[in-house]
């Protein structure tokens, strides 16, 4: 019988993508496993066309005690030969309850086989983090993950041969994060190849505040999924945003980024990875001028890819 893996991931954007590289590591360590990864309903589409699982749950996150019964009842069912909790989160811990305590478990919760038995795992990047702990698993191979899945038909957006990605948005709930759409606006009318500004629906008002100002800009706000983000990243000459999941995944499509950060989020815990990633940090982040990410972009520009 086949060995059987659960990994958890439940989310955000920007964690998901950075935890390719332990996907793409748990399948190779793994070739001949049944690999079940229990994650939720945004990024459910994502992982079905990833080739690290074979099979998505996306019910990670129950609400109701119907529904988490429902998942212990699951996840019992299964019978998982080993958990790789990579949310290791309080709700993800307490799932080693529900999948029962014989299986081995690697995370932080109480009575983990294989627990991250680092103090200090908490001041380190999510990437060495999630490779410190597939290491006290015996997981000591990251391949650099195959991304060539991960890719959409962008001609219906009719775009020209050079244009640069900016993403202005944030998460609704932290604006300290957002570099102010005003500096984004004069940017985009700075450059002199056209802006395509990428964010969800709740940003469509900053992209009409960028499109506003510049008139050859193309607002996607709403209008991309996570496969044409990646798909757009690699036609892109560069990307400039915030510390939000499209820029994290733009990085890691390979797209020279530039992503700026202020005092809500901190580059040397969670900055975007990739080929050609800069960082540009200042606090508060609308302090940070035009000129300077202007600098910083030209730097970026004539900056060589990373070498895997």
């Amino acid at each position: 019988m086949k060995p059987r893996i659960l990994v958890i991931k439940l989310g955000a954007l920007g964690d998901f993508a950075q935890a390719f590289g332990p996907f793409a590591a748990i399948r190779a360590h793994h070739p001949g496993a049944e690999i079940t990864l229990l994650t939720t309903p945004p990024f459910a589409p994502l992982a079905r066309q990833a080739p690290w699982f074979d099979q998505v749950w996306e019910g990670g996150r129950p609400r109701g005690l119907a529904a988490l019964w429902a998942l212990g009842r699951r996840l019992r069912a299964a019978r998982f030969d080993r958990v790789y909790d990579l949310q290791t989160s309080d709700r993800s811990s307490r799932y080693r309850w529900l999948v029962g305590r014989g299986v081995e478990w690697s995370g932080i919760a109480a009575g983990a086989s294989h627990p991250h038995a680092n103090p200090h795992r908490d001041f380190m990047h999510t990437v060495e983090r999630q490779q410190e702990q597939l290491a006290m698993v015996g997981i000591g191979h990251f391949p650099a993950p195959e991304l060539a899945w991960l890719d959409a038909d962008i001609a219906r957006f009719a775009l020209p041969d050079r244009f640069a990605l900016l993403i202005p948005g944030a998460s609704p709930g932290r604006p300290a994060k957002r570099w102010p759409v005003e500096h984004f606006a004069a940017l985009a009318a700075a450059l002199d190849i056209p802006a395509v500004i990428l964010g969800g629906p709740a940003e469509a008002s900053l992209g009409a505040a960028i499109s506003e100002a510049s008139t050859d800009a193309r607002d996607l706000t709403g209008k991309t999924s996570f496969a044409d983000i990646a798909a757009l990243a690699r036609h892109a000459a560069f990307c400039i945003g915030n510390d939000t999941g499209p820029t994290h995944l733009a990085a890691v499509a390979g797209c020279p980024t530039l992503a700026l950060f202020g005092e809500d989020s901190d580059p040397a815990l969670c900055a975007p990875r990739g080929p050609r990633v800069a960082v540009l940090r200042r606090q508060p982040l609308a302090s940070l001028s035009l000129a300077d990410v202007q600098a910083a972009l030209q730097d970026l520009i004539n900056q060589k890819p990373a070498t895997a």
